[in-house]
């Protein structure tokens, strides 16, 4: 045979390969039958055994198992055996059949092509039980075997028929055949057999398995439908029709979301990520002694490693976030990085079939009609292609975004933990929020874009490339544009990323400074203040506007240079090509290919340098969380836990600080068990610092300090949770009925949950907003009690409590018969009453331990203690059966004649005064009986164990105890106004003069492609270099006219994006400070602060970016539906269809992603507000050692949050597969309609094709800016809904002019039947008060808690207004002026000492109008001078966050000095002196009597002699009056409530 000339695969075969012929050059192609039996069956085994890996990997990864036998599975492997026969078959019958002595030679073909079919079918044969086994539902490398081999399988079904046809016709023809055909025969039903087998087996895969029976996590009812979804729906995302479709009908709740997919949930993400953190902080260690196993979820928690290490391991550097993020979330982004890498490649095949398609046109008459259809169908199926692979890639980059968030939030949490308190004072609490809420969420945004770092520049690199082949060396002209751009770029994107930088900075001032005017709001109201910090913030805000300003401007550069690089580029480099040589001609195919390669480099190109700077953002993120993740941690071991030693709790040679100078020093103290030691010393002493040092809060110089046994802490600050009362003290454990009732009574909590509107399971708001000081006290004590602890350090937990409160607590608590009498306790307390009753004291004095021992011998040794004694007594403030039992307990030590004769004065004073505000008048004698003390209370507690009565109770207290009301996310579409609004802040001319330059701007690009075609089509440019010129020439002026309209479009829009946020943020805040109280107590702080940061945040900087882009997009649309209309007008036709689809694929995902965007937003607030709690909480959770607890509920909010986002993230990729399918139909319509409808100007038909390969990124981006913008726009509506909330009376009103400069004259406070109540639709609080104080009296108030003592003050200042009669002062009634004319000419001492951060002289003077003399004269009688000339700062000391820096007591004095500078006619004292020990109440009792002798002070009283010496005194209950007269008349008649009040005290 002459065969042998031919290729190898000719001779493997014993027929021709490959034969153009027969192929190509005909008009009616097919294959050989040795390509069709090669080619087209290795190709899908080859692709199965290279992809082979990832079904092994699926398996690996399976957290699944052991999916049962079913219809499908053992379909598929009787299949799959009847495969494997048939090939078997094939291979026995070509050895029977063939070679030997059979006249048909046998090939290397018939042998092995059975044998790799059988090897690949055997393969898949053997994942069928594999799969099953390991719970994997579906694959895909299986699904696209089957698919490519039962495609390719056609062409030979065509070839095999038509063989069968000759073969028929050969035999019924009457010529008699010697031919033998049982072969070839066998060949067509062995062939058929298998094609109807491999097509059984696609569609057999196209479903998925059933569900496994084992599972690692419960699969509940509402698991998310992709974990069982074949892998076609999840191509497709068919499986998240039903959400869609959900969305679209009614707008979606929290209800009908899917559990999260456990791989994504915290429990799986995090021991992944923490193993690697620690590898990684092991590594930055030079002694690598301790080598851990990996991370465990070890009963749910992870382990982070310490950066910071032992002391002493010398540290390398810090550990970054970097590397471990690299290794626990690498593998899926290298993965994407695979598909990226492929739909690079499928781009640019794109533009060298446009190149086939035009010369195709060119050449119409020649070319066989289905070469066209052929360019048509490839163009479409290499588009199709790139949408499903980039779907799956953006998807997979969205998952690893979520994780590394999960990762990077929960690392922040379990961080902020631990951290020491010196790291604590760096930063404030919402800058480490913010690194939750603002760097976290960055790394995210950041993760889909990240693989444009090699993916840009490889793009461009193919482009160059593809040009040079079609222009040559010109190419390189254009190259140098690009070049000479990108630096220009580079330092306008550092000057951008200087000033975000500096916003960044402004931004967290200023909302730093809101947190703290919101926190502190009740206070600015009351002092009048808020104009001063609305300036503060303001001044902020100007700062920020500013470098917004000049980021704006550089943006609207940046974006200008862009949009005309590509076009600058393909000017310069046409005008080079044809003016270099004349040979050198335009031809339509290579102005269009050049264009579209122009085209693909501009995304590249734009996308770097953006990329630049969002990597230099996020690296700013990045060294923000290392540093936060680096800081210095408590140290674990400076407590130890030996339970060796003799004492339960004990410190030795102790010597501490709080990370600067030594606070104390010699600290030795023992507390045996069951005993219980007290604390005494002045204020700023050190006795809490003592308890922190118990904690382990505070850095151990020297020294041990041991602890055994489970700890309970009671902060001097209360930190309640927002949650229920009853959270609040059972703080995590279970709940036992009798042994909670007992806590309440013994805590003196009964009266008050009974005031409460649902009881115990009333809802408290952030930092227990809605309770009083002495309440939130006595939760805090409650909940320590309650987690029966060994070991209890008290820290002055008296003293916000009356002092019969306080008595009782003690004699049921803390004393020696009180619940904890067995456990061993440290109290720091002010009061002298109880100390006969400890064990042993320690009296502390500048940071040491002055003396200790028991009271008997401290009052003998005349020491410190004798003196602090002696101190106090003389204030009068104790009642007389404690001072007697003072008295007989020093007698008894007995040689200490002064000490008793002070105590006999002190018994004398206090017959005089007794008088107590805390018990309630009506029920005085029925509670009280004959013996004085609380005990009998408890006979109450029956009534409260009726569960019948409670049950019904139960709901009803639920609905009326939610204080916080659940934040709204408004459902449905953003309303029109809203639209409006923002439109009117921008201003309506530049919104218009945008519009109109974008349109100007899409005219002259159609305009300059036209014209190009048209320099192309002109065939006697050649010869004529002037027309040649002429072309050139306006080709360029199209340029020009381009670059000029986007220029100013950028401008103007910059402009009016400023506008707006000025508009929008000084509207927000100027109607924000106005709302009236009761609106900040039912709103969370968090949720007004994110209205503050996040929404002006996305008005400032979000909205506008999204807004060019809408424009851009929407132009961009439209300039290619013209084109292509213009091109070839059956488009037209077409485009309705399309439009449909568009629309409602459209209406579909705006529906359920804006629902989704808001659900994820409301579930976003809880992560944060969470976590600011815990920041500010952090030592109470160590001190209960239930920071474990805390972890799981983060952890549970973030998972939380991940179930809102990851659906939204799926609606996008939804919504891109249909949308991107929708754009490939135009491109094959398009090409279809060009290569079929006669069109004969190529230019025309090139122009249209490479148009609509463009408008499928279009169209995404357009639907997806569309619905970016209706989420976003949201803020605008959030804030516009603020803006707009009801508003407190007018701070100024015309008439307040009038008054004179000094009103109130005389200080003469009248009330006439006045009514007030909290909120609308709560009972009152005041019914119907009357009374009259003249001016320069002193009043004192009493009454229990809830008779609405506060509520007075609050009426008098109006931050709750009248609901009925009037209060005048002065004989001008109050509700007559404006709120600061009112306010700031009364004064009050607030029962909670606020400071705001910022100098000490801001804190007394905001609006600087007094002078440094008058300043120090209040801080003299304040008795802080002599502290405040201590400090380097003196007046100019920065006060840190809350008055963090300054002792409780040090804040009431600045208090007091404020009330000083003001000095005003009307005093209002509320419970000020709770928090002070008695030395400086009796400084500030001093202070008062004489420098405001001449005003009207109100006092709300605590202690006796705080209202002794007062003229009159109110005794409320409930809301009314019930006494009012002098201390004296009400003492002399003994059916006053007053003197029952005071007999119980064993007064009279």
């Amino acid at each position: 045979m002459a065969e042998d000339t031919s290729s190898p695969m000719d001779r493997f075969c014993g027929s021709t390969f490959w034969n153009a012929t027969e192929t190509w050059y005909t008009n009616d192609p097919d294959f050989t039958p040795c390509f069709e039996q090669t080619a087209l069956v290795w190709t899908p085994c080859a692709f199965y055994w290279a992809f082979v890996i990832f079904d092994f990997y699926y398996l690996k990864a399976s957290l699944d198992r052991n999916i049962p036998w079913n219809k499908l599975n053992v379909s598929k492997a009787l299949v799959n055996l009847g495969l494997l026969v048939i090939t078997a078959l094939d291979l026995i019958m070509a050895l029977v059949k063939k070679g030997g002595d059979s006249e048909l030679p046998l090939y290397d073909l018939d042998v092995w092509g059975p044998i790799i079919k059988f090897a690949t079918f055997l393969l898949v044969f053997i994942f069928i039980p594999l799969n099953r086994k390991y719970g994997v539902q579906t694959t895909g490398c299986q699904f696209i075997f089957w698919f490519l081999l039962t495609v390719l399988s056609i062409p030979r079904c065509r070839t095999e028929v038509r063989l069968d046809a000759e073969r028929q016709k050969i035999l019924n023809s009457q010529q008699p055949s010697e031919q033998d055909f049982s072969w070839e025969e066998y060949q067509f039903v062995s062939f058929f057999i298998f094609f109807t087998f491999t097509s059984i087996m696609l569609i057999l895969n196209c479903f998925a398995d059933g569900m496994p029976r084992q599972t690692k996590y419960q699969r509940g009812e509402n698991e998310i439908p992709e974990l069982s979804a074949s892998f076609l729906s999840r191509i497709t995302y068919q499986w998240f029709d039903k959400m869609a479709l959900k969305g679209y009908r009614n707008p979606l709740e929290e209800k009908d979301l899917w559990d999260l997919r456990p791989q994504d949930s915290c429990s799986e993400v995090m021991p992944i990520f923490a193993h690697h953190w620690n590898q990684n902080v092991r590594k930055n260690y030079k002694n690598k002694a301790r080598v851990e196993p990996k991370a465990q979820f070890s009963n749910g928690n992870v382990t982070f490693e310490n950066p910071h290490g032992e002391k002493n391991g010398r540290k390398k550097g810090m550990a970054s976030i970097m590397p471990p993020i690299y290794k626990s979330f690498g593998g899926v982004f290298l993965f994407g990085a695979l598909m990226k890498l492929f739909t690079d490649t499928l781009t640019f095949a794109q533009p060298q079939v446009l190149s086939l398609i035009i010369s195709f046109v060119e050449a119409q008459e020649a070319e066989p009609e289905w070469k066209g259809i052929l360019y048509a169908v490839l163009l479409f199926v290499l588009a199709a292609a790139q949408t499903f692979i980039l779907g799956q890639y953006f998807h997979r980059m969205f998952i690893v975004g979520l994780r590394i968030r999960t990762a990077l939030i929960n690392a922040i949490y379990r961080k902020a933990l631990r951290i020491s308190n010196s790291t604590k004072k760096e930063s404030t609490v919402g800058e480490i929020v913010n690194l939750m809420a603002v760097d976290a969420q960055r790394f995210m945004e950041l993760t889909t874009y990240l693989n444009m770092i090699w993916s840009a520049p490889l793009q461009i690199g193919l482009a160059l490339y593809f040009l040079w082949q079609q222009l040559g060396p010109s190419v390189l002209a254009g190259l140098a544009v690009m070049i000479i751009l990108i630096p220009v770029n580079g330092v306008i994107a550092s000057r951008i990323k200087t000033y975000q930088i500096r916003q960044m900075k402004y931004k967290d001032e200023r909302v730093k400074l809101m947190n703290e005017v919101l926190s502190g709001i009740k206070v600015l109201k009351l002092y009048a203040w808020e104009p001063s910090f609305e300036k503060q913030v303001l001044d902020i805000r100007d700062k920020e506007i500013a470098t917004l300003r000049s980021t704006a401007y550089l943006n609207a550069g940046t974006s200008f240079l862009w949009s005309c690089a590509p076009f600058l580029v393909s000017l310069v480099t046409f005008a080079t090509y044809v003016l270099t040589s004349e040979a050198n001609q335009l031809s339509v195919e290579k102005v269009l290919v050049s264009i579209a390669l122009f085209d693909l480099m501009k995304l590249p190109l734009t996308i770097l340098p953006m990329l630049s700077v969002d990597i230099a953002e996020t690296q700013v993120s990045v060294n923000r969380i290392n540093k936060f993740l680096n800081s210095e941690e408590l140290d674990p071991n400076s407590v130890l836990h030996d339970s060796s030693k003799p004492h339960p709790m004990s410190i030795e040679n102790g010597e501490f600080s709080w990370g600067d100078e030594i606070t104390l020093r010699n600290i030795n103290i023992e507390v045996k068990k069951s005993s219980l030691v007290a604390l005494v010393g002045t204020v700023g002493s050190g006795k809490s610092s003592v308890v922190q040092a118990f904690l382990g809060e505070m850095e151990k110089l020297a020294g041990v300090v041991n602890t055994v046994g489970k700890l309970a802490y009671v902060p001097q600050q209360a930190w309640i949770q927002n949650a229920t009362v009853r959270d609040n003290i059972l703080f995590g454990q279970t709940y036992d009925r009798k042994r909670y009732n007992k806590v309440i009574d013994a805590c003196a909590l009964r009266a008050d949950i009974d005031i409460l509107s649902a009881g115990d399971l009333t809802e408290i708001g952030e930092k227990g907003i809605n309770l009083s000081g002495g309440q939130k006290q006595r939760i805090s004590l409650a909940r320590a009690v309650y987690s029966d602890a060994d070991l209890y350090l008290l820290d002055d937990p008296l003293s916000a409590v009356d002092a019969h409160v306080g008595k009782h607590i003690f004699e049921e608590v803390i004393g020696p018969k009180g619940m904890l009498a067995r456990k061993s306790r440290v109290l720091v307390t002010h009061g002298v009453t109880f100390l006969p009753q400890v064990d042993s004291i320690y009296v502390m004095k500048m940071g040491e331990i002055s003396e200790s021992g028991t009271f008997d011998q401290l009052v003998k040794n005349k020491g410190a203690f004798a003196d602090f004694i002696i101190q106090h007594l003389q204030e009068g403030n104790e009642e007389e059966e404690e001072l007697n039992q003072i008295k007989r307990q020093i007698s008894s030590t007995g040689d200490v004649p002064e000490l008793l004769g002070t105590v006999e004065k002190a018994i004398k004073l206090a017959r005089t005064e007794s008088l107590s505000d805390s018990i309630s008048v009506t029920s005085a004698d029925s509670l009280m009986g004959r013996g004085g003390s609380l005990r009998r209370r408890t006979k109450r507690q029956d009534s409260h164990d009726s569960v019948a009565s409670a049950a019904s109770l139960k709901k009803k207290q639920e609905v009326e105890g939610k204080l916080i009301e659940t934040e709204k996310s408004q459902t449905g579409g953003v309303e029109f106004a809203v639209y409006k609004h923002y439109i009117k802040s921008v201003g309506i001319f530049l919104s218009v003069a945008t519009l109109v330059l974008n349109f100007v701007f899409q005219a002259f690009q159609i305009g300059s492609n036209l014209w190009l075609t048209q320099w192309a089509n002109d065939q006697n440019v050649a010869n004529d270099t002037g027309l040649r010129d002429m072309y050139l020439g306006v080709y360029g002026a199209f340029g020009f006219g381009q670059v000029l309209s986007k220029y100013l479009s950028g401008l103007a829009l910059a402009i009016g994006g400023l506008h707006c946020s000025m508009n929008v943020f000084n509207k927000l805040l100027n109607t924000g400070l106005k709302w009236p109280m009761e609106l900040f107590d039912t709103t969370p702080l968090g949720r007004i602060l994110s209205r503050y940061s996040k929404d002006v945040d996305t008005v400032d900087s979000v909205l506008p970016a999204i807004t060019v882009q809408l424009l851009n997009t929407c132009f961009g649309v439209l300039a290619t539906i013209v084109v292509i209309s213009l091109s070839t007008p059956i488009f037209l036709a077409v485009i309705v269809p399309i439009a449909f689809l568009y629309y409602f694929a459209q209406r579909f995902y705006v529906a359920t992603s804006r629902q989704l965007m808001r659900l994820e937003s409301v579930s976003r607030s809880p992560i944060y507000s969470h976590f600011s709690e815990t920041v500010t909480g952090a030592s109470t959770i160590r001190a209960y050692n239930v920071g474990d607890r805390f972890i799981e509920e983060s952890d549970a909010k973030v998972d939380k949050n991940q179930v809102c986002k990851y659906p939204s993230v799926i609606a996008n990729r939804w919504l891109a597969i249909r949308l991107e399918m929708v754009g490939n139909l135009i491109i094959l319509f398009a090409s279809l309609f060009a290569v079929l409808g006669g069109q004969t100007n190529p230019g025309l038909v090139g122009l249209s094709v490479s148009y609509a390969l463009q408008v499928t990124q279009t169209l995404n981006w357009l639907v997806r800016m569309s619905s970016d913008i209706e989420t976003n726009i949201v803020s605008v509506e959030r804030i516009k809904e603020y803006g707009e909330t009801k508003q407190e009376a007018p701070w100024e009103l015309e008439q307040d002019k009038n008054k004179p400069k000094n009103w109130p004259q005389e200080g003469h406070v009248e009330f006439q039947n006045f009514q007030v109540r909290y909120r609308e639709g709560l009972d009152l609080v005041l019914r119907g008060v009357s009374f009259n104080i003249k001016g320069g009296e002193k009043v004192g108030i009493v009454g229990r808690t809830g008779a609405g003592k506060s509520s007075l003050t609050l009426a008098l200042f109006r931050i709750i207004e009248a609901a009925g009669g009037r209060i005048s002062i002065d004989g001008v009634d109050i509700a007559s002026m404006g709120l600061h004319m009112l306010r700031s000419r009364l004064t009050i001492i607030p029962q909670d000492p606020v400071l705001f951060s910022g100098s000490l002289r801001i804190n007394l003077d905001p609006f600087e109008i007094k002078t440094d003399d008058e300043i120090w004269k209040a801080l003299e009688l304040s008795h802080l001078k002599s502290f405040v000339k201590s400090l380097a700062a003196g007046l100019n000391h920065e006060i840190a966050e809350g008055g963090e820096n300054l002792s409780v007591g040090q804040r009431q004095l600045v208090c007091l000095a404020r009330a000083l500078l003001r000095k005003t006619k009307v005093l209002v004292l509320d419970e000020a002196t709770a928090a002070v020990d008695l030395e400086t109440d009796d400084l500030i009792q001093k202070t008062i009597r004489t420098e405001f002798k001449e005003c009207t002070v109100l006092t709300i009283a605590h202690r006796l002699n705080t209202i002794l010496d007062s003229d009159k005194v109110i005794v409320l209950d409930k809301g009314q009056i019930t006494e009012f007269a002098s201390p004296t008349e009400l003492l002399d008649n003994p059916k006053s409530a007053f003197y029952s009040m005071a007999k119980d005290a064993n007064l009279v």
